[in-house]
């Protein structure tokens, strides 16, 4: 999908192009066109410019959909990869260009449609459209772009006119197969009035008498009356809603009207009815009937047949239509009911009957019996009749009629009407003939009659007695005054569907004569436009009506008349214009405020004002109609001076002037500009009706930007500039605090500048949000109009430096507002781009001004201050992040507008720059925000903001003599910015780095040429450390890390603030963060150690501190009162009650000094308990493991060390090893304990180590009970061992133990465990070769302290019970001296060549004797123990262990005992006869256990 451009082509075979060499196969050639040729070039296909967004969207969302199935969002991978087929399918329709208009419209619907569906869900930005195509931003005003967020309708359109809607229905089929006659289908739209969806479906009625009903039936879901049939019958329609006039509707959709549609109006008026509609068409309900039964045993089977007659008796041909779409009929005939006297039908047909016609014409209607036997038998047996139009020429009225019904057989054949014309057809009129001879041929039925109802829609026959009269006036011209004051009389209904002939009949009249009817013919308009006003029907378009028609007759006629007279008394028909206009400018201009009528005159007359001027055009040159509108319009009153409703109808009519053709034409626009924006900026400035406001700004906007593609536009920007630009930022500014505070904010000033805030919110029809966006608009799209003359002829045009500073603090402050407030929704990317392209376009034409007058003796910090804040604010835009974007995404937002940052940054650089000595009052204020632009991910940025920092630097070390504060400012902020996540991997180094591109160089460079060079370069150390451990922390933060890296990290952090850089505050804030840490893992001693540090840096002083974190402001005392419990409880809960009891005795001397005895009471009683529970309580010892990480792949703080962690309770090297994997899965688990080797990318070694106690003193004591030995054996602990075994010199095959040395490794920590940490680094380590005998001693002597610590735990009964573990500890040791061990030792070194050989080791050989004899002597209480305890089924087990003990005992007689003086010699050994276990009883009391 790439564009390439094609060098050079090769024997036909390939391309060489700007990427390479490639086949000539894989290239397709299409015509394009390319603009900006050169590096940058941009290519556009020359193809619809839908094809092209849908080739370039799908190839965006390729790449996204792959990672949709990363991510598990299987549901959304399916949908879109369905969305895409249709996309590639709806493409491939396009190209092939077999397609209709329609068909092609059809198509490029449903492409838009998927792929705002798809950016939708895939978090892409919105696309603005018009007719299906994206929009180009650079061709419309920012206002009209802001109308296309998504289609979402907008306010103050409301003066608009309706748009008309129309249903297209298109019957697919129907099936019902027990039809087996020709069918009719007829379709009716019923208005249920309700929020229920339009409903097609096939019903059965259960009942044929309840056919009139039916619909009624199914609205009110009477289920009874009908039933739904088997899936053997069927209808399919569709059906699709078109909107706009017809004529558009015909344009838009020809396929549609070239299939014979039938176009069916509304029974009755539409809502609104223009001038012009002409109509004439009279819709006939059959309601129903009452009938005898006529001497019949059964009711009658009733058809009525029904004909329309002229007054000549001659049936009007093609009168009757049963619906639209099918051929008039001559004859309509009913549906018949089955033996029904009284039938109800409800059938509706129309009689377009033609208007010359209708008056002497009736409608007969004949009722006939149908034979159920012979069905062509059909008996006449009466008839009914009603005329069109009374007597008084109104035709018949909108309501029921009941008919009377005459009696006639089947030999009648009516061929003289006249015989029953003369007769009453309704009680009506049976009471307008009381003499009616009874001799007639046509004998009245009294009991049978015919309901019927009738509905005229009809702009040329009246019901209106009233009207009629002044329609046809010619024909009692005596009347005439009469007439016209019946007017009165009339409707506003009737008198809008009559309007046009209404007007034609009061200007015929005036013609006649009109000095005698011209005062009444005036007041009969004006009453007519009245009565219009409240007609429904007419009141959306009368506004626009009543000076159009005046006008349009009186231009017409002016011309007419010109035509006829060759131009005569042009002059004078002139100066009755101006004084039309004069009067016309003295009504707008009183006040109205005390009379209603006047207030009536003058909205009727703004609202009919904008409609006359095409008619002016007609007459009057474009400049001459545009004076008299400036006339006009300046004429109107001031907002102060009139009352809101008028004050509505003046901007109304103002909106609707510049929406009209004539201010489209430039020449015009310069004329009328200067007065709607005097009008506009005196609502703004008083904060009133914005709505209509904005909305009139938009339009300007919309068409100064049409007009600027073809022609200049700079006299009326510089005109809008004049008049609206201040007070559109003073506007915006009060629509932002409302906006923030949602109170109504008086007198208050923005923070950021000086701008009185006044609002006075007299319209609250919409949103807060839709204003900002509305005026934000309105502000950028002036903005961006501007060219440097109008910037520099603004500036120019201040009067005072004050006024300059007012204008920058304020348009600064509106930027920053519109960067921080979400005034554009987050996937509207197009405007956010637009907005900050404007904004730093703006930014570069007001810094010289800035630059200009406020530096040196005219500084001023505030503005200063705003516009670095500005700068900081736009760099650090996330829509501004490029990083973040696809590739796809990137490149078209970096071809389009660069990379603003970067444009930004130069500006903001060069503005320090010109700050000179005033540099100093931005430090430190200034360096956070300026350490946040750093922190956004782009070199040059970085390149362009660090040499500021040196500035920093070096103003304070002039002033100060150090820079102490920006090291301080620096430091917190850096942390407080990498902790919430920014920065990346290049950060690590920002301060150290040689930049590689660029003018400026490094901060580091530039320090080393200081002479305070040692103290910055210490200090550009110390921060790139930090930002080290900064950034590995972020990491694990923002990461699904596990507890154990977070706290590694945490500790590191902390570390380092406290011995590195002596921040006290920041060590203290990690300090809790690492105890939170540490509590929710459940690692209590951990927390308790963590919160020691806090505690150890308060003193027991009364000092006040301030509130801090979750602390109160408290004194000293008792904040460090408060952590000293704390800790205790964490100890107690980490069962380390010996770490917590000197904290118990450090608060109880606290409160005894205080006489505080009853918190000495509690602090006593909870150190007792913590002696209890050392005695009392099970503690299992931990095991300890080495861990190295070796490779690039792992975290700064972790990378290429080795810590010794203190494992979880049960947790075996196993066990540790598999959860160290899962926290580091990439890791390989090292299965030697050898160094690695280099260029490794993550591995892992991992081993166990044993503790070196520290505590030998207490491990040394003989009455120290065990259960305290074992605490100060793992507790405490800085040094940890471990043993790797090898041979030096040969192997002796017999017994290895003679040259197996042991290399012993101890591994000294940074911090003993446990601590902050359940692990630590290694710190040094110490190595050492232990010689076999020295190994032998070892391991006896380990062996001999864990005999007697099993053994004193049976003695003492801690252990009882179960007595394996004792059995299985005796067992091993016996049988091993028996069958080697011991042995194997007293033939490697109790050997005399051996003793001979090595005379050094004569004291170590002797010192394993005695271990030797001692651990005889511990085996021997043990057995002693264990007889005591066994199971009697153990006995044998226990009388084999007796009998291995002496065969253990005998192998070491010939060793010389050496017992130390701990212990006595035998004094009787026992023979071999006596059993050991009686002679062990007897000196047992010379052991020491």
């Amino acid at each position: 999908g790439e564009t390439v451009h094609i060098l050079e082509k090769c024997e036909g075979k390939s391309f060489s192009g700007s990427i390479g060499i490639f086949p000539a196969g894989y290239i397709h050639l299409k015509k394009a066109v390319v603009t900006n040729r050169g590096q940058y070039e941009t290519v556009v296909p020359l193809e619809d410019p839908i094809i092209t967004e849908v080739t370039s969207t799908l190839q965006e969302w390729s790449v996204l959909w792959k990672q949709l199935y990363v991510k598990h969002k299987v549901d959304l991978f399916y949908k879109l990869r369905h969305v895409m087929n249709e996309l590639i399918d709806l493409r491939r329709q396009l190209l092939s260009g077999h397609l209709t208009q329609d068909q092609v419209r059809e198509v490029k619907r449903h492409i838009t449609v998927r792929l705002d569906w798809g950016n939708e869900h895939l978090g892409l930005d919105l696309v603005p459209r018009k007719e299906f195509e994206m929009v180009d931003a650079d061709q419309i005003s920012v206002s009209d772009l802001y109308k296309m967020d998504g289609g979402r309708q907008r306010h103050g359109d409301s003066c608009r006119m309706p748009v008309p809607h129309h249903l297209f229905v298109n019957l697919k089929s129907f099936t019902y197969n027990t039809i087996g006659e020709d069918t009719d289908i007829f379709f009716s739209l019923y208005d249920l009035r309700e929020d229920c969806p339009l409903s097609c479906l096939l019903h059965r009625c259960n009942n044929e008498n309840e056919w009139y009903q039916i619909h009624e039936n199914i609205i009110r879901k009477s289920s009874t009356k009908y039933t739904a049939p088997s899936t053997n019958y069927g209808l399919i329609i569709s059906l699709q809603l078109l909107r706009g006039d017809m004529e558009q509707v015909r344009k838009e959709n020809p396929i549609i009207f070239n299939r014979g549609v039938a176009i069916t109006r509304k029974l009755g008026f539409p809502d609104v009815i223009m001038p012009g509609d002409i109509r004439n068409d009279l819709y006939l309900t059959l309601e129903r009937g009452d009938f005898e039964r006529g001497g019949k045993s059964v009711q009658k089977n009733i058809e009525v047949t029904m004909y329309v007659l002229y007054a000549d008796g001659e049936i009007l041909k093609e009168c009757i239509s049963l619906g639209s779409g099918e051929h008039n009929i001559s004859e309509y005939r009913s549906f018949v009911l089955y033996h029904n006297n009284s039938p109800r039908w409800s059938e509706v047909i129309k009689l377009p009957i033609p208007i010359d016609r209708f008056r002497g014409s009736h409608l007969r209607f004949e009722f006939r019996h149908c034979s159920t036997k012979d069905k062509g038998e059909k008996k006449l047996f009466g008839f009914a009749f009603t005329p069109l139009m009374r007597e008084d020429g109104t035709t018949l009225s909108d309501e029921s009629h009941e008919l009377y019904v005459y009696k006639c057989d089947e030999n009648t054949t009516f061929s003289n009407h006249a015989l029953y014309l003369g007769l009453p057809c309704c009680k009506d009129d049976f009471n307008g003939c009381p003499n009616i001879p009874s001799s007639l041929i046509f004998q009245r039925s009294t009991k049978e009659t015919l309901w019927i109802s009738t509905q005229l829609s009809s702009t040329k026959l009246t019901q209106n007695v009233d009207l009629l009269a002044l329609l046809k006036w010619k024909a009692h011209p005596d009347r005439v005054m009469d007439i016209l004051g019946r007017l009165r009389h009339v409707c506003g209904e009737e008198i809008v569907k009559f309007l046009q002939d209404i007007l034609d009949t009061l200007f015929s009249i005036l013609d006649d004569n009109t000095d005698k009817y011209g005062p009444l013919v005036f007041q009969s308009l004006v009453r007519n436009f009245k009565e219009c006003k409240k007609s429904f029907h007419f009141s959306k378009v009368s506004k626009t009506f009543y000076l159009k028609y005046l006008f349009k007759f009186i231009i017409q006629s002016r011309i007419l008349y010109s035509r006829a007279t060759c131009g005569m008394e042009e002059d004078q028909f002139r100066a009755s214009i101006q004084e039309l206009f004069q009067s016309i400018r003295f009504v707008l201009s009183l006040d109205s405020r005390s009379s209603e009528t006047l207030i009536f005159t003058q909205a009727a007359l703004l609202n009919s004002f904008p409609a006359i001027f095409d008619e002016l055009l007609q007459m009057f040159t474009v400049q001459e109609v545009a004076e008299f509108v400036r006339g006009t319009l300046g004429s109107m009153p001031s907002t102060v001076h009139i009352g809101q409703s008028m004050d509505v109808v003046k901007l109304q009519s103002i909106a609707r002037t510049v929406d009209s053709r004539l201010f489209s034409f430039p020449e015009s626009r310069r004329i009328l500009l200067p007065v709607v924006l005097h009008h506009i900026h005196l609502h703004l400035r008083q904060q009133k009706e914005l709505l209509i406001c904005s909305g009139i700004l938009s339009s300007i906007f919309s068409i100064i930007k049409s007009s600027s593609l073809e022609s200049s536009v700079q006299e009326e920007v510089e005109m809008m500039v004049e008049s609206l630009l201040d007070v559109l930022l003073q506007t915006l500014l009060a629509i932002m605090s409302k906006s923030q505070s949602q109170e109504a904010v008086r007198g208050q000033r923005c923070p950021q500048c000086t701008a009185e805030i006044t609002i006075d919110w007299l319209t609250r029809t919409c949103p807060l949000s839709d204003w900002q966006g509305e005026y934000v608009s309105c502000l950028l799209s002036l903005l961006r109009q501007m060219s440097d003359i109008h910037f520099q002829h603004l500036l120019d045009n201040f009067q005072s430096k004050e006024e300059l500073k007012e204008f920058l603090l304020k348009i600064f402050c509106v930027f920053r507002n519109l960067m921080k407030l979400s005034i554009f929704p987050r996937d509207w990317n197009v405007m956010r781009l637009l907005t900050s392209n404007i904004i730093v376009s703006t930014t570069q034409y007001l810094s010289p001004a800035l630059h200009k007058s406020f530096t040196d003796a005219d500084f001023d910090f505030k503005v200063w201050n705003s516009y670095f804040s500005l700068a900081v604010l736009f760099i650090n835009q996330p829509s501004l992040q490029l990083e973040t974007l696809t590739p796809a995404k990137r490149k078209k937002v970096f071809d389009k507008y660069g990379d603003m940052r970067v444009m930004m940054a130069y500006e903001l650089f060069s503005m320090w720059q010109n700050l000179g000595e005033n540099k100093i009052h931005f430090i430190p204020g200034m360096i956070g925000p300026f350490l946040g632009v750093t922190l956004v991910p782009q070199n040059e940025v970085r390149n362009i903001m660090i040499p500021i920092f040196h500035d920093m630097m070096d103003w304070e070390q002039r002033k100060n003599g150090n820079f102490k504060q920006v090291e301080a400012e620096l430091i917190d902020k850096l942390d407080s910015l990498v902790s919430e996540g920014k920065g990346d991997e290049n950060y690590r180094e920002l301060f150290s780095l040689t930049q590689l591109f660029g003018p400026y160089p490094s901060l580091l460079e530039k320090i080393e040429q200081e002479t305070w060079r040692e103290t910055g370069v210490s200090f550009v150390t110390s921060v790139t450390r930090l930002m080290e451990r900064l950034l590995d922390y972020r990491d694990c933060m923002k990461g699904d890390e596990t507890e154990n890296k977070k706290i590694g990290c945490t500790v590191n952090l902390l570390n380092f603030y406290k011995s590195e850089i002596n921040k006290e505050e920041m060590y203290i804030r990690y300090i809790h963060k690492l105890c939170e840490m540490h509590l929710q893992a459940e690692n209590y001693t951990e927390a308790a150690f963590t919160l020691l540090l806090y505690w150890e840096l308060l003193h027991w002083e009364e000092r006040p501190l301030r509130e801090f974190l979750h602390y109160p402001a408290q004194s000293e005392w008792h904040r460090k009162e408060g952590l000293c419990r704390k800790v205790i409880h964490y100890f107690n809960k980490g069962k380390c009650w010996e770490y917590g009891i000197p904290l118990c005795r450090e608060l109880a001397f606290q409160y005894e000094s205080l006489y505080d005895y009853q918190s000495l009471s509690w602090i006593r009683k909870m150190e007792a308990a913590y002696y209890d529970n050392i005695m009392e309580q099970q503690r299992l010892e931990p095991e300890f493991f080495r861990v190295g990480f070796y490779g690039r792949k792992f975290p700064f703080f972790l990378r290429n060390k080795e810590f010794v962690c203190r494992g979880h309770d049960y947790e075996r090297l196993e066990a540790f090893q598999q959860r160290m994997l899962g926290e580091f899965p990439q890791a390989i688990a090292m299965q030697h304990p050898n160094q690695p080797d280099e260029g490794i990318l993550q591995d892992l070694q991992i081993y166990a180590v044993t503790p070196v106690s520290e505590n030998m003193d207490v491990l040394q004591m003989d009455r120290v009970p065990d259960r305290i030995k074992s605490f100060y054996r793992v507790n405490n602990v800085r040094r940890f061992r471990y043993d790797r075994p090898f041979h030096k010199g040969p192997k002796d095959k017999d017994n290895e133990f003679k040259s197996l040395w042991i290399e012993r490794t101890t591994l000294i920590l940074t911090h003993p465990l446990p601590g902050i940490s359940r692990w630590f680094e290694v710190d040094k380590r110490e190595l050492v070769e232990v010689s076999p005998l020295e190994n032998a001693i070892y391991v006896v002597e380990n062996k001999n302290q864990e005999l007697r610590t099993l053994i004193s735990q049976y003695q003492h009964k801690q252990l009882h019970g179960n007595i394996n573990l004792l059995s299985m500890c005796l067992n091993g040791v016996i049988d091993a001296a028996v069958n080697g061990g011991i042995a194997r030792y007293q033939e490697a070194f109790f050997d005399k060549e051996y003793i001979s050989s090595h005379p050094e080791d004569t004291e170590k050989i002797t010192q394993l004797k005695d271990l030797m004899q001692e651990q005889v002597h511990v085996l021997g209480v043990g057995l002693v123990v264990h007889e005591k305890l066994v199971h009697p089924e153990m006995r044998p087990l226990h009388k084999k262990l007796i009998d291995q003990f002496q065969m253990m005992r005998s192998s070491l007689c010939h060793v010389r005992p050496h017992i130390s003086t701990l212990y006595k010699p035998f004094t009787t050994p026992y023979n071999d006869q006596e059993h050991p276990s009686n002679f062990l009883a007897t000196n047992l009391n010379m052991l020491v256990t």
